[in-house]
């Protein structure tokens, strides 16, 4: 048999170029899928991202408690001995007479006689029955200072009290306080409320 090279088309027609491009997608898609496989196994696995854990949030402390000032207990005064001391200024100084008295018809000089004698009683009674020492040793107005933790039962602040102690002012009043009573026992049954009997003169 004779092959003619004559015979061979002497350009590529429409169809030979179709079946080329065919030819050249096949195998391009052999290679890759051949080829997939090693390229898998070469290939790293991304090692997991660690994930970071939640910083844990502080919570809130609590606010301090105030605690609530436990009310005062007030001790119940048993007037006896108040009324016993009235009944005492009463027989030395004739006080109560003077206080119920209306004096706004007297004069000056009629009230100064009725309050010296007032005064000369009271006085007999009180240093009787009870010793009294002054609070402060100063002389009345000086310069005095309060450092803290003072007592305050024993001075009392006066004027503009701003802050807190240490306290610098004038001492007004040195102040009083009883050390010692010494009143008179009461007989059972005695009515203390009767400070003054009423007199009849027969």
């Amino acid at each position: 048999m004779n092959f003619d090279p004559a015979s061979l088309p002497s350009t590529i027609d429409m169809l030979h170029l179709i079946l080329a491009v065919l030819a050249v997608v096949f195998f391009v898609l052999f290679v890759t899928k051949k080829s997939s496989p090693q390229a898998s196994a070469n290939e790293v696995t991304p090692e997991p991202t660690p994930v970071a854990e939640p910083t844990p949030v502080a919570e809130p402390k609590p606010a301090p408690v105030k605690e609530t000032p436990k009310p005062a207990v007030l001790k119940e005064a048993t007037p006896d001995a108040a009324l016993q001391l009235l009944t005492l200024l009463q027989q030395d100084a004739r006080f109560i007479d003077f206080i119920q008295e209306d004096v706004s018809s007297y004069s000056d000089a009629d009230i100064g006689a009725a309050a010296r004698v007032v005064h000369e009683g009271s006085k007999k009674t009180l240093t009787t029955y009870f010793d009294f020492a002054a609070i402060r040793n100063e002389e009345e107005e000086s310069r005095v200072t309060l450092n803290e933790g003072f007592n305050a039962s024993e001075v009392r602040l006066t004027g503009n009290v701003v802050g807190e102690a240490p306290f610098t002012g004038t001492l007004i009043h040195k102040g009083w306080k009883v050390t010692n009573i010494k009143l008179p026992k009461l007989a059972e049954g005695h009515d203390t409320s009767i400070v003054a009997p009423a007199e009849v003169e027969l």
